[in-house]
């Protein structure tokens, strides 16, 4: 029942992180000066704990999607399968999560 609610938590987060996209391609194709500020912010603490928590809200609610397309396939319905594919999602979008930026962070794209 927890996880449910952060799925929905998480849905909305991803608004929120879509308008923070949206402003990076706007200005990105407004010009060097606006997307130099886009990137000062997002270059920022409170900008990469925000963009951080729009990745992990972005892989928990993937990994939630697809336990649910399980679950509408007619599968995972016993108590261990249930909990199961809840921890797989939980603990699954940290792990994504992690291995996203750890990747970004060798390959030299955040600074």
């Amino acid at each position: 029942m927890a996880l449910s609610i952060v799925h929905r938590a998480t849905g909305i987060a991803l608004y929120a992180g879509t308008l923070l996209l949206v402003w990076w391609l706007v200005a990105a194709a407004s010009g060097h000066n606006a997307y130099a500020t886009v990137q000062a912010f997002t270059g920022s603490i409170i900008g990469r704990l925000i963009v951080f928590g729009y990745t992990w809200s972005l892989m928990h609610h993937m990994l939630s999607g697809i336990r649910h397309l399980v679950w509408d396939l007619g599968y995972g319905f016993k108590a261990n399968e249930r909990e199961a594919l809840t921890w797989g999602a939980l603990i699954g979008g940290i792990v994504l999560t992690i291995l996203i930026w750890i990747i970004a962070y060798a390959i030299g794209g955040v600074r």
